[in-house]
Order: C-alpha cells, then sequence, then structure tokens
C-alpha cells in the first residue's frame, strides 16, 4: 500500500503542538511562568534554525510529565485538545488526510514531538500510525529521558525504516507532507515530497527541485 506520511506540527496542524503545550501550561500556573515560557521561546527558536539538540530539548520539555501521575496528564490533555489543538486543525487539513485515506493509503503522522502530546492529536484526525519521539516510562510514570531513536531530522528516517521492517509497505510512490528544514532528509527519500506552509530553507529547496508548496490555512 502507498504511505502518505504527515508531519504534525504547522504542517497538519495550523501551529506547533509541542510549544503550545508549553503555553498551555504556563497558562494554566502549573510551571513557572518567567523561566519555563524563556526556554519554550528559546528552544522554539533553535527548532525553527534547524540547531535545535533534541535531547536537551526533550529533558526540558520532559519534566512537567515526570511530575505528574498519568490520571493528571490525560485530563490535562483533554482540556489542552478543547482548547489549544481543535481550534487549529483546518478543514483543509482533515480534507488532504481524507483525499488519502479514500485513496487506500496507510496514512502515518511522523513527529518530532513527544507521544503523550501528539497521539491523541493523531487520533483527533483519524490516524492510527504515529512515529514520534517517545519519553521513556518507568514504574508507570514518564521520566525526562528518550526511549530509542528520537523522530527528529535523519532521526525520523531511522525511525520510518525500523517502522518498514515489521510490515509489507515500502516508500514505493509514497507521499510526505512538511514544513520545515528539518525534515529534508525524509522529503528526499519521499517519492512524493509535499512542502506545506514551509519555512524559508524549506520553500526555496521545493522551489528548486519543483516540489509542490502547498497551504493548509
Amino acid at each position: 500500500m502507498t504511505l502518505a506520511l504527515f508531519d504534525l506540527d504547522n504542517t497538519l496542524l495550523s501551529g506547533d503542538s509541542d510549544y503550545e503545550w508549553g503555553q498551555f501550561l504556563v497558562r494554566k500556573g502549573l510551571v513557572d511562568p518567567q523561566t519555563y515560557e524563556a526556554e519554550n521561546q528559546r528552544f522554539f527558536g533553535q527548532y525553527q534554525q534547524g540547531t535545535l539538540n533534541i535531547h536537551e530539548y526533550s529533558a526540558f520539555a520532559f519534566k512537567p510529565l515526570s511530575e505528574r501521575n498519568m490520571e493528571e496528564l490525560a485530563a490535562l490533555h483533554h482540556d489542552f485538545m478543547q482548547e489549544t489543538i481543535l481550534p487549529i486543525m483546518s478543514a483543509a487539513a482533515h480534507e488532504l488526510v481524507n483525499k488519502h485515506r479514500e485513496a487506500g493509503h496507510t496514512l502515518v503522522v511522523i513527529t518530532a514531538t513527544n507521544s503523550f502530546v501528539t497521539r491523541p492529536i493523531a487520533a483527533a484526525f483519524g490516524i492510527g500510525n504515529l512515529l514520534a519521539t517517545e519519553p521513556r516510562i518507568v514504574d508507570g510514570r514518564y521520566t525526562r529521558e528518550v526511549a530509542g531513536t528520537p523522530c527528529f531530522q535523519h532521526g525520523k528516517v531511522s525511525r520510518l525504516q525500523e517502522w518498514l521492517q515489521d510490515r509489507a509497505e515500502t516508500l514505493a510512490g509514497s507521499y510526505f507532507y512538511s514544513d520545515s528544514r528539518n525534515d529534508l532528509p525524509l522529503l528526499e527519500m519521499v517519492e512524493n515530497p509535499v512542502a506545506v506552509n514551509p519555512d524559508p530553507v524549506l520553500r526555496a529547496t521545493a522551489q528548486e527541485r519543483g516540489w509542490p508548496v502547498l497551504s493548509l490555512r
């Protein structure tokens, strides 16, 4: 079956779920507002510039997860979905996903954002396959460490290749939709790379190589 791969933040979503989760925690008073927001902004800027240290960022992002049990986190995420995520799930994004679903393609969200934040969002798009950065869980609680390979930059390629080993699918005819220069390694591997609301580096690359450029906003 043909693979249809979707980045999540600023691709299917008209915003960044990882950054917005941090802002949600600030608004709820669950983290120190000044220090946390400053760090969240700093890491977000690094991501945009393609210089993010994913392990350093993950230790920061996973800290609030590690301080709460799974029930508390599930309740918080429910509110986060209602307040922040549903409003940035555009009709155009739903239409794109449904177009590939109706074509019988295998749908996969592949994102650097951790699976706690992103699994319910992928489910809201009706996509059951998720490749995301995985927080390590010990004794039923999240830790500040990454389990396995972070799903970021070349790590997306590695994670996808691992996922494909246990399945009949290949990259023949595959699609990948992304907004970010960080996803160039995977965009270069698929047969149908598509730039969605791309950052300046990806836009220039797409124009140079003749890749389609799409807006879902």
